[in-house]
């Protein structure tokens, strides 16, 4: 048969296949998110999520050593704290565990890149994300508390906040206070389109954020929705974000590529707990491949547009790309 063009033609050989390859995965744009509990001596193994684990501030080094050692540069520490109220004081607390955690990993790896997540939710005594005022968020009197919690993580070290309330206002908010303090160089990676998702029960009993009463549709966004995750991702550009992230991944991958398609800024994707751990439970039953399914997943989001990926596969990731199965 004639024909000029066959596709088929670059696709004979892996050398060629990569070559051609038009999306590439490097470890330095992996993160890894990082449960830190109180106490000592805890490394404890989260029943939702098989593989993962909190960790309290003494035991957590040998996991960012490994970390380190795979080539993985940057983490994400989200907080477990003993003591929960009203106003979540343990997020802006001196002494709070995220802080306490960011003052001892500066010290032991200075060479990492520490991020923290900035919201309420795991402090505060009802689970929701900030200030009630009856049962509904007080969204400006949060405002206060988030732009405090991001200080708090600076001056203890933090090299970038990352703010996932959902709250109206909450970077322009955390700018301000931040160059007010004099951090006009850490850098906001905004949870900017973050949607009310069924993929969260995972971490939510990872971290024991889950709401007591009611749920959060008020303030993340309605799933349905893409162009409100635009207009959201814009406004978080322009009130100062750096970076704007796409949360969850894997069921959202359009937006990944509109909200690329509308910034000007890196574009994040958190591939969250319920994707990691659907894929752990068809692994176990023996019904997928883990490692390709992990590989396609990370591919995919890389392909929709996302220059950063947030996931608690990071580690394996990175020895995947080492070894030339993925990248």
């Amino acid at each position: 048969m004639n024909m000029s063009i066959r596709p088929r033609r670059l696709r004979n050989g892996e050398i060629l296949r990569k070559m051609v390859r038009e999306t590439r995965m490097d470890a330095s744009t992996l993160i890894y998110p990082m449960f830190v509990k109180e106490g000592t001596g805890i490394v404890e193994e989260i029943p939702t999520m098989p593989g993962q684990f909190r960790y309290s501030v003494d035991t957590m080094g040998e996991k960012l050593a490994a970390l380190r050692d795979a080539g993985i540069s940057s983490v994400m520490f989200f907080g477990i704290p003993d003591y929960k109220d009203e106003v979540g004081s343990g997020a802006y607390a001196e002494d709070g565990i995220v802080q306490k955690a960011l003052r001892q990993a500066r010290k032991d790896f200075s060479d990492m890149y520490l991020i923290t997540d900035v919201c309420m939710c795991e402090y505060t005594s009802h689970g929701h994300c900030g200030v009630l005022c009856g049962h509904d968020v007080n969204n400006d009197e949060t405002l206060k508390l988030l732009a405090k919690t991001a200080l708090s993580h600076a001056q203890a070290g933090a090299d970038m906040v990352a703010p996932s309330d959902m709250m109206d206002g909450r970077v322009a908010a955390i700018r301000e206070l931040l160059d007010g303090n004099g951090y006009q160089n850490v850098p906001i990676m905004s949870y900017a389109v973050k949607y009310a998702s069924a993929f969260y029960g995972p971490f939510r009993d990872a971290a024991g954020s889950a709401p007591s009463f009611g749920d959060r549709k008020t303030y993340q966004m309605d799933y349905h929705n893409s162009r409100e995750g635009i207009k959201e991702a814009l406004l978080d550009v322009q009130e100062g974000a750096d970076i704007v992230m796409v949360k969850p991944a894997m069921s959202y991958l359009d937006m990944v590529t509109k909200v690329k398609e509308a910034v000007k800024v890196p574009v994040a994707a958190y591939s969250v707990s319920g994707e990691y751990a659907m894929i752990k439970a068809g692994a176990s039953l023996g019904y997928i491949d883990e490692e390709k399914i992990v590989c396609e997943t990370a591919a995919s989001a890389y392909r929709a547009g996302c220059d950063i990926y947030l996931t608690y596969y990071a580690q394996e990731l990175a020895r995947y790309m080492k070894e030339g199965k993925i990248g």
